[in-house]
């Protein structure tokens, strides 16, 4: 476990994951019982339409864990839970923190506006009778937007080394909206099952940050300040490359289940969304091990201790590999079993074939995000450009192949794209920019 660098963060992130890895099949029981594939379809294609947040949000968030957690390497926590330690970079953190709560109460305003209309005139389109889905994707629109305000909370907290407890906070978010969702499934909800569960969520999220955490961010609305993060010359460079990196992030992530909505209807749309929530889910799993040790990426950089740096991603990155590889094989043999024995839930999710494609570009695609994480620690984003090839080409791949061959066209344009473009293309970037930025420094 030490050599593997499990602490409690990680064993938090992993609880949760876990937790998300049982509640999965429970939840499908219960969609499966509950819903009729129609609505499935209407469900996760609501899910895939939040995703267009990453249009409006711009990648915000991961530049302000970035920057918290330089400035936090010359601060601490004292026993009352209020910040001590050098004023020049408590100053400079708080500027941080009320730029971008103002930042997040623009956009959370405008994602409500803009994707509850676009997403309605998208929904519209497929002849639904008998499903009243309006006004629970409005209420599930609202909600969202109110998550979206308090994403920069828990980003800051995060990049200022409270992992362990927003790790633990999410570990009880996960829970708390996986019961009300299927509490509203027994009550024959339908479609509220997704603004119950994020509802809930977000109630967890107002009592971390305002019950918890209140005396930690008094100073970011009281304090005058003395030094400021210039967002201009210092966040924007870094920034709009996350930008455009999060918006053609929709066409790695979330594209797949509205293309086969609009071209092959909401069944498909739902077995396409159940599948890819399930492989999501690993995902985040295996990310876990990298994810929580990005805020001590950062203070090493800062401390310029590029050996200890190195030593811990590559622990934590082969960690991660043999989760994510041990998971997808996990997943695949259910898929199959199920076919195998003809069971019903086997109806509700993608055959074994295309299934085992996505699973093959996932892990495959494990490899970057490893590597993201580690260049992103250091204030840069120099995946700019792969970002867009990738984006283009598995966008392009999967419209064009998925409106023509369903699921199994979109299968192998995912896993084309990321075994010949992106994780060659990443592994370059990445050792040469880890080359450069130490030897220079």
């Amino acid at each position: 476990m030490k050599w593997l660098e499990v602490d409690r963060a990680i064993t938090y992130a992993i609880l949760s994951k876990v937790w998300s890895l049982f509640a999965g099949p429970v939840t499908l029981l219960m969609i499966s019982f509950y819903l009729s594939p129609e609505i499935q379809g209407f469900y996760y294609t609501f899910l895939s339409l939040l995703a267009l947040q990453s249009f409006i949000e711009l990648g915000f968030y991961i530049v302000v864990t970035q920057f918290a957690s330089h400035e936090w390497a010359h601060l601490d926590l004292n026993a009352n839970g209020e910040i001590s330690g050098d004023e020049t970079a408590l100053s400079r953190l708080i500027s941080l923190g009320r730029l971008v709560f103002k930042w997040y109460g623009g956009a959370s305003a405008i994602f409500i506006t803009t994707v509850g209309f676009a997403g309605y005139v998208f929904l519209s389109q497929q002849p639904a009778p008998g499903i009243e889905w309006e006004i629970p994707w409005l209420a599930l629109v609202v909600i969202a937007g109110l998550q979206l305000w308090a994403m920069p909370f828990l980003s800051l907290l995060e990049g200022c080394n409270q992992v362990t407890t927003v790790y633990l906070f999410r570990f009880v978010q996960a829970i708390v909206s996986s019961l009300s969702a299927w509490l509203v499934m027994f009550m024959e909800g339908g479609l509220w099952l997704a603004a119950a569960s994020s509802g809930a969520a977000l109630l967890c999220g107002l009592y971390l940050l305002l019950i918890r955490y209140r005396k930690f961010f008094n100073p970011f609305f009281k304090k005058e300040l003395t030094s400021l993060i210039n967002w201009k010359t210092e966040m924007w460079p870094m920034q709009w490359r996350l930008a455009v990196g999060g918006i053609l992030n929709y066409f790695l992530v979330s594209i797949y289940t509205p293309v086969l909505f609009h071209y092959h209807g909401p069944i498909p749309a739902g077995k396409m969304g159940m599948t890819w929530s399930i492989m999501m889910t690993l995902m985040a799993l295996a990310m876990a091990w990298v994810s929580t040790k990005v805020p001590r990426f950062g203070v090493l950089i800062a401390k310029k201790n590029y050996i200890e740096l190195d030593r811990l991603f590559f622990r934590t990155s082969i960690a991660s590999l043999i989760v994510i590889g041990l998971g997808a094989i996990l997943i695949w043999l259910i898929i199959y079993g199920l076919n195998f024995i003809q069971h019903s839930l086997a109806n509700r999710l993608l055959a074994p074939l295309p299934a085992f494609l996505f699973l093959v570009g996932m892990v495959l695609g494990q490899v970057s995000q490893c590597q993201s994480a580690y260049l992103r620690a250091h204030k840069k984003e120099p995946f700019l450009v792969l970002s867009i090839i990738y984006s283009l080409v598995n966008g392009l791949l999967v419209w064009g192949l998925g409106r023509q061959w369903g699921v199994m066209g979109m299968a192998i344009g995912y896993l084309s794209a990321m075994s010949l473009v992106c994780v060659p293309m990443g592994t370059v970037i990445w050792y040469q920019c880890r080359l450069k930025w130490h030897l220079k420094n």
